[in-house]
């Protein structure tokens, strides 16, 4: 667990706060076998910073290795109002989005979005982003920690106006890229091109398991226990399946299932 100054004292369950501190964020640590990618829980009670992430080209560009991120979003709970900022509501030029975030109004210009339990979002690369407060979701990503803020909303933390601004597009959030889960059934919620994630229920389907076959995956229950070659996973928990067959998902409970394209 990861204090934040946006966090909440108190977490929905099955998280417990024993600190009393701010929890903002739980991650699992990549395993060696899935290094490239990262799940993480987002818990809010206030927004995050106005953000953006590099893209791998941009990032190989400045020497930087290959440390682009793109990432998408579950919702697993929300307050009501509570919204994500992505993308403008209209074409914004880089001189026009610097200024915009120097006086705060860029938080004015994103395209807001309120969210309930269920909502899906993906987020490529140089898409401007803001996590608002009352939510909490699982965040599947690429590997990064590069995440450059152009508007923290008054918090004492560096800004990167320069480097944010040169990858930012002002564009708008392509809605291709965000939809509702139905509330029952498996379903294929990104395939490349840098990972694939599935929601699963009750069994791994035919032509998820072949997507799957011949190498490791994540797997983060929903909403009950799962077992992975005969050990328990927990609703909360992130677990590392050598192969899709280990995986064992009983009847009603659903699950996330996640891998790196070419796994």
């Amino acid at each position: 667990m990861f204090a934040k100054p946006w966090g909440r004292d108190r977490l929905p369950p099955p998280f417990i706060n024993p600190s009393g501190a701010r929890i903002g964020e739980v991650w699992f640590e990549p395993p060696a076998e899935l290094d490239g990618l990262l799940v993480k829980y987002i818990f809010t009670s206030e927004a995050l910073s106005v953000q953006v992430h590099p893209s791998d080209a941009q990032t190989l560009a400045a020497g930087l290795g290959r440390q682009g991120k793109e990432e998408c979003w579950l919702v697993i709970d929300a307050e009501p109002g509570a919204a994500l900022g992505i993308g403008f509501a209209k074409p914004l030029e880089a001189d026009a989005m610097r200024a915009a975030a120097l006086d705060g109004s860029i938080e004015h210009l994103l395209e807001w979005h309120r969210v309930k339990a269920g909502d899906f979002f993906y987020i490529s690369a140089n898409t401007v982003h803001v996590i608002g407060a009352g939510i909490s979701l699982i965040e599947v990503q690429q590997n990064s920690d590069i995440t450059y803020r152009l508007y923290d909303y008054g918090r004492p933390r560096e800004l990167h106006l320069a480097e944010g601004v040169a990858v930012a597009l002002g564009a708008a959030h392509p809605a291709k890229l965000r939809f509702h889960l139905g509330a029952d059934g498996p379903l294929q919620l990104v395939e490349g091109p840098h990972f694939r994630l599935d929601r699963i229920e009750g069994g791994l389907p035919a032509s998820v398991a072949r997507r799957y076959a011949g190498g490791p995956a994540l797997v983060i229950p929903l909403s009950g226990d799962v077992t992975i070659a005969g050990e328990p996973i927990a609703r909360g928990e992130c677990g590392l399946a050598a192969s899709v067959a280990a995986l064992k998902v009983p009847d009603g409970v659903k699950a996330l299932i996640a891998a790196t394209c070419g796994s």
